[in-house]
């Protein structure tokens, strides 16, 4: 591989690959390889999608068209679509190809530190196998589809976006670019395939695709956010895991996503505690949560907030800091307001109340408003939802089955009659009492255990104390104990106005609690402390 002559630091072109005499025939080969088939919803699939790139390259010369592809399952289907539709194209055209040393549409490759080695050396193969001219860029997407732009005639992309996908929210078969974006025609010629449509296609016309397929994976991201799908794990005769099923043996097309969980870092999620040596490392390990209700009845003091306080106690037992808890108004606005704000500073965010079908259940509406999509209808939610409520539903089944596009996991679990809404960093409980939120909290932990939703980290210790000494008189001693003992919460508080002084110590490490303790103790006269035992009161 060279250089090529523009922007080197950003781009560099492969290597002329020739065909080999047989590569026309082999792009005619996945043509007869689908009509010969007996799925006749693979074909319809297949003669869509050859429809949609051969009228782009109607519309666009070949100098001004270009592939984005990935090393993915999707993008590795579009190449062979895209080759044989070049073909079909020129032959109706009445153009020969014969000698044809190059695939003349280019490939955009962007090459990140991140990607896994196997899809690296999957998409140099592609490259060498199809002689592939390919311009690999090593910035992001954006800056390098501006840099690109600038020094190639591209005015059209072809996408192997997918229905499901984050970024085909609103997209049709030809999308213009996005505000803020270079101006390029988006060119989606399978957008309304399904997994099951992409696997059919790959095994029907037996190409080569990426090895980690067969490893488990369902869907490819960066090496840090992106694991084997535990539902094709397989389990030994002595119960231990490691092996995966191929990816086209996953029954469910709506879980390809299910590895694509955010992973953390290991001083997160293996966070130690064993002495002041280990003060940076527990800083490290404080991840934070918001909480939202959602609910006039609770701002209007109608009814009490009895879940809000359990779920904090919660999301604190699973080693969590609560950075912020709020109450919102039954209003699409004033949520997407709030969630907005909170899951851009927290790394998660619980919300509960307003889910249903009401005209004050805004929670969906103002989740999606916050991520910028719309709600959509969704096939699986509805079919949960028909077997729950059947006939007796008061209001319009669709209308609660609609979820914020593209963003949203279910979160299945035997015990729950209807999956939990996950999207991004911000999951949706329905709980309307406790025992529903006590059951969907452990359905929760339970998934997270198996599922690397989020870290479950090192529990608080807390440690507390109580004087009858004066707000006055120890002011300035716990003033200096926070500066000694900042990895600890230290709070104060009187559970009332003639009572004694309660000091909470917590932190991640029990041992630091005790010497912040013997540091506070120590400042005054034997006896001004003594160590209390305190429960949670009942909810």
């Amino acid at each position: 591989m060279h250089c090529s002559s523009f922007f080197a630091p950003l781009f560099f072109k492969a290597s002329i690959h020739f065909f080999d005499p047989s590569s026309q025939q082999e792009g005619m080969d996945i043509d007869k390889a689908i009509r010969d088939c007996d799925d006749r919803r693979l074909k319809t699939k297949y003669n869509n999608a050859i429809y949609v790139v051969k009228r782009a390259l109607s519309l666009y010369s070949t100098e001004e068209v270009a592939f984005s592809f990935n090393g993915g399952k999707d993008s590795t289907v579009l190449l062979h679509i895209l080759r044989a539709a070049f073909f079909l194209h020129k032959e109706e055209e009445g153009c020969s190809v014969d000698g044809l040393k190059e695939f003349p549409i280019r490939t955009i490759y962007f090459e990140s530190p991140s990607a896994f080695p196997e899809i690296n050396s999957f998409t140099y193969d592609m490259a060498t196998n199809y002689g592939l001219l390919m311009d690999i860029i090593r910035t992001d997407f954006k800056s390098g589809l501006e840099s690109l732009l600038k020094n190639r005639p591209v005015r059209a992309i072809f996408l192997g976006v997918r229905i499901g996908d984050p970024t085909a929210v609103g997209q049709e078969q030809f999308s213009p670019s996005s505000p803020g974006w270079p101006p390029f025609m988006r060119v989606n010629p399978i957008l309304d395939w399904s997994y099951r449509d992409v696997w059919a296609f790959l095994l029907t016309c037996k190409v080569q695709y990426c090895s980690l397929y067969d490893q488990g994976y369902t869907s490819i991201g960066s090496i840090h956010d992106t694991l084997p799908n535990a539902l094709l794990c397989i389990n030994n005769s002595t119960g231990s895991k490691g092996k995966f099923r191929p990816a086209y043996l996953l029954s469910d097309g709506r879980s390809e996503r299910a590895g694509r969980a955010k992973r953390f870092s290991p001083s997160v999620l293996n966070p130690t505690s064993n002495g002041a040596s280990n003060v940076d490392l527990q800083k490290q390990s404080m991840l934070t949560a918001s909480v939202i209700a959602v609910g006039d009845e609770i701002l209007f003091g109608t009814v009490e907030d009895r879940l809000g306080l359990s779920l904090r106690r919660k999301v604190h037992s699973i080693g969590w800091s609560i950075s912020h808890t709020s109450i919102v108004r039954n209003d699409i606005d004033s949520v997407a307001e709030e969630v907005e704000l909170r899951r851009s500073s927290n790394e998660m965010v619980f919300i509960y109340g307003g889910v249903g079908p009401l005209f004050s259940d805004a929670t969906l509406g103002g989740i999606a408003k916050a991520f910028g999509v719309r709600l959509a209808p969704d096939e699986e939610f509805e079919e949960y939802l028909r077997h729950l409520i059947g006939e007796h539903c008061t209001g319009d089944r669709n209308e609660m089955a609609q979820l914020p596009e593209g963003i949203t996991e279910l979160l299945h679990h035997e015990k729950l009659p209807v999956p939990l809404i996950k999207c991004h960093n911000v999951i949706v409980l329905t709980a309307t009492n406790m025992a529903e939120l006590d059951l969907q909290w452990d359905c929760l932990i339970e998934l997270t255990r198996t599922g690397d939703l989020f870290p479950l980290l090192e529990p608080y210790k807390s440690k507390h104390l109580t004087t009858k000494l004066s707000d006055v008189e120890i002011a300035p001693s716990l003033a200096k104990l926070c500066l000694e003992f900042p990895d600890i919460h230290i709070g104060c508080y009187r559970e009332s106005r003639s009572g004694p002084i309660i000091i909470s110590l917590k932190s991640k490490n029990e041992e630091r609690n005790e010497l912040a303790a013997e540091g506070l103790s120590k400042k005054f006269q034997t006896g001004a402390f003594s160590e209390i035992e305190l429960h949670s009161p009942e909810i």
